[in-house]
């Protein structure tokens, strides 16, 4: 970075809600890494030459991962890139070096940079990556109040630099991977670290620190997630269907659709779409031939493939009436807040209450409303609130809904007055 630009850097953090900083009329477009593109490690040895690199290096770790959603099945890592201090940036094919335990042994106890964390982590861990701190700068820039809080956004607002975004869809199970993707992977972690120092003042001067430390402690303390129930509910669409014989053709073919995905390695949308998964069980065609006139079902569909989506189809068309599933999954907790006034008309009094006064709260705060504290935590507590209602009461039922100390200390009292008004 040249004088020039660390000077442009200095000057351009915008407060929010502050007034207008003294800044250049256009951020400062960063074109090249520092050092340049590092090679990809892609062999044992260069990757223990980066993890002798990063041990004898200082400070936090900026950490960032590149997938290929919409090509590959699932989520894992395609690319991850670190920068530290006194090692520079690294870029590591997970292909190559599946396995990056020894990397993460050797800056596990030091804080890493990650932008929207929960996003990263879970195919960060496969790959043998956990950190035991860390710091979130989306999640900072949230609590600090930011209206936009992309990576590219935060940059340009707080440090002044124009990051080029154009390959964050591209398909990084791609081999090789071209040098503009490289240059733009290598750059995501160029100016992490210095997000996170410009963020951490910035936190510290509105109040806020130790509340980003208990967020971002809850973060790394998370338990990987369950797998979902059904996940075929979730199919796009799926309002329209209606009838219990049509939702079990959405799961047969989805079910279909998802193990031909797995084994090809491909996203499930390039085997079937959503969109047809839905004509089909709304249709419920009884042959092959009807099937093919379906949207999404067309002429570049081999006579096999049409043969197994409609064995799927015939499946769901003879099942037992006791094997077909439910209209609606099993609801965990209190039920839509539409229902309310129907339901329990007081209920729906004390959420009005509080969803007002939590959001009073969040705005003179600066921050949003669910990072102040969960929908559904409100939801909860006001469905069935403490028996005797007091903010001790309705603190410590906000603590075993996993609220933070910080949360609790600032919407129990508000929380209590709604609860009993």
């Amino acid at each position: 970075m040249t004088d020039a630009q660390e000077t442009a850097a200095e000057s351009t953090l915008r407060i929010p809600g502050g007034g207008p900083p003294d800044v250049p009329s256009a951020p400062v477009p960063l074109l090249e890494p520092r050092e340049g593109i590092p090679p990809v490690a892609a062999t044992q040895g260069a990757l223990d030459e980066i993890i002798a690199a990063y041990a004898a290096g200082t400070g936090p770790v900026a950490v960032d991962a590149e997938r290929a959603s919409g090509y590959r099945y699932g989520q894992r890592a395609y690319l991850v890139q670190l920068r530290r201090a006194g090692a520079g940036t690294a870029l590591i094919d997970p292909v190559g070096c599946p396995d990056l335990t020894a990397l993460g042994d050797v800056i596990g106890d030091t804080e890493w940079v990650l932008h929207a964390a929960t996003q990263d982590l879970p195919c960060l861990r496969d790959i043998g990556m956990a950190p035991k701190r860390l710091f979130d700068t989306e999640l900072a820039g949230r609590l600090a109040g930011f209206a936009r809080v992309g990576l590219g956004a935060m940059v340009e607002h707080v440090l002044g630099y124009a990051l080029e975004k154009g390959h964050s869809a591209v398909d990084w199970s791609s081999r090789p991977l071209p040098e503009p993707w490289l240059r733009y992977a290598a750059l995501d972690v160029e100016l992490l670290i210095d997000l996170r120092d410009a963020l951490e003042d910035e936190l510290a001067r509105q109040g806020k620190l130790e509340w980003a430390h208990q967020e971002f402690a809850a973060i790394a303390a998370a338990p990987p997630a369950p797998p979902r129930k059904d996940p075929w509910r979730r199919t796009s669409g799926m309002h329209k269907v209606r009838r219990r014989r049509q939702m079990a053709a959405v799961r047969e073919l989805w079910t279909l659709r998802d193990g031909i995905a797995q084994r090809r390695d491909v996203s499930p949308g390039k085997v079937l779409s959503d969109a047809a998964i839905i004509e089909a069980a709304l249709a419920l065609p009884a042959t092959a031939r009807a099937l093919a006139a379906l949207p999404g079902f067309g002429q570049r569909m081999g006579r096999r493939q049409l043969e197994q989506w409609q064995a799927a189809v015939d499946r769901a068309r003879e099942l037992p009436e006791a094997e077909l599933p439910q209209p609606g999954q099993p609801v965990a907790g209190p039920p839509p807040p539409r229902a309310w006034a129907d339901k329990d008309p007081a209920a729906a009094a004390r959420l009005t209450a509080a969803r007002a006064a939590v959001s009073t709260l969040a705005e003179s705060l600066n921050l949003p409303q669910e990072n102040l504290i969960t929908p559904d935590t409100v939801r909860r507590v006001c469905w069935e609130p403490p028996r005797e209602v007091t903010v001790e009461a309705v603190a410590s039922a906000l603590s075993g809904m996993g609220a933070r100390p910080w949360q609790v200390e600032r919407v129990a009292p508000l929380l209590a007055e709604a609860l009993a008004g």
